[in-house]
């Protein structure tokens, strides 16, 4: 787990990352508990755990998410689910998520869930959505009470190897006036294309519903294609192997000369967010094609390139990790500074799911925030 948080400062001047403004699109509510809140949710229900304290179950989950695998990497989650089936195990689970974001100096943060997951104790779907925003607004109003200003909105997820996509969109489309702010679909990516869920996709389209889907993980370009053309995703969940789009022509002491495939060049020039989640895209392999150390990720050449790309968690619990973290470690890796960390936050903004004045606070306020470090 995350260890001595003052550590987070930049190099050269010194700012403390986790003072800094900061938006999160792409954090999963089942992957960002406490360990010690799945301890105590657990002897409720009996259910066994890997660990009894909070930092060896910690532990535990990162080394069990340091697979390569996307596949194995997603079995850990078997666990955190079982203790989110009831109401309350829901709203507590989500108030601490919001909790949690505040204190890392997150102020707009998109949770994604799937509700179809969390059906195991008699919930209906409504009712697993309205325990989850119950938590979002007590954790909203946790956070004003300590000083904190935060704003945060349901991502309500299908799971893409099942076959309730139209069930699901219908869902979120539901709640879009209740706190749901998009969808998406997640799981398992090879094989299981966003065409199937294309009739979910037509739905959402019909209802101006903005969509961000899982693409360019565990799969590649065709993915990625089938995500943009029968999902119409306004964003990419990861989407790094994007990357494999890119052919590097040439290079020389102080330029790289890249040709970008039609895929990459569409999503470049329509400013399509990249939601890449660093420590997570190494745990999983998504980046194998490359490296296997953080310096190896196509993060920088993608943002060199004028990529919208953002900085993402992904799971927190998986990776031991917080916002503030993974851009400490992109800023260690590859020499960014205040402006870049900045320029991040700046792309997430745009990239939100809120109507276009909203966006445009959000700028503001991180700018300002930025100004002040």
């Amino acid at each position: 787990m995350e260890t001595n948080p003052t550590q987070y400062r930049l190099e050269g001047d010194g700012a403390d990352i986790r003072a800094l403004p900061k938006v999160s699109l792409h954090d999963h509510l089942d992957g960002g508990l406490r360990p010690q809140t799945l301890i105590e949710l657990g002897d409720e229900i009996g259910l066994e755990v890997p660990a009894n304290d909070a930092e060896s179950l910690g532990d535990w989950f990162t080394t069990q998410s340091d697979s390569g695998s996307l596949v194995e990497y997603l079995k850990t989650f078997d666990l955190t689910t079982a203790v989110m089936q009831t109401r309350e195990g829901l709203s507590r689970v989500a108030r601490e998520f919001v909790q949690d974001l505040a204190a890392d100096g997150v102020v707009y943060g998109e949770i994604r869930w799937a509700p179809e997951q969390h059906l195991t104790r008699g919930l209906s779907l409504d009712e697993t959505v309205e325990a989850v925003q119950e938590g979002i607004e007590q954790g909203i109003d946790d956070a004003r009470h300590q000083g904190r200003r935060i704003r945060a909105g349901q991502l309500i997820t299908a799971m893409r190897h099942a076959d309730r996509g139209l069930e699901i969109a219908e869902l979120a489309v539901r709640h879009r006036e209740r706190g749901v702010v998009g969808f998406d679909i997640a799981g398992a990516e090879a094989g299981f294309p966003a065409s199937r869920h294309r009739t979910a996709f037509d739905f959402l389209a019909s209802r101006f519903f903005p969509v961000t889907i899982h693409a360019g993980e565990a799969d590649g370009i065709e993915s990625i294609k089938s995500a943009l053309l029968d999902g119409r995703a306004l964003r990419l969940g990861h989407g790094v192997r994007l990357a494999e789009d890119l052919v590097i022509e040439r290079q020389d002491d102080e330029n790289t000369y890249v040709s970008l495939g039609p895929v990459a060049q569409w999503v470049r020039d329509r400013e399509i967010a990249l939601e890449t989640s660093p420590s997570s895209n190494l745990q999983t392999g998504a980046i194998a094609a490359w490296g296997d150390e953080l310096v190896d990720h196509p993060f920088d050449l993608l943002y060199q390139l004028g990529f919208r790309v953002t900085v993402n968690t992904d799971n927190r619990l998986q990776s031991g990790t917080s916002l503030t973290r993974e851009l400490w470690l992109l800023a260690d890796a590859f020499g960014y500074d205040l402006d870049d960390l900045e320029a991040f936050q700046l792309n997430a903004a745009a990239a939100a799911f809120l109507p276009l004045d909203d966006r445009e606070e959000l700028a503001e306020q991180i700018e300002d925030g930025f100004d002040e470090a």
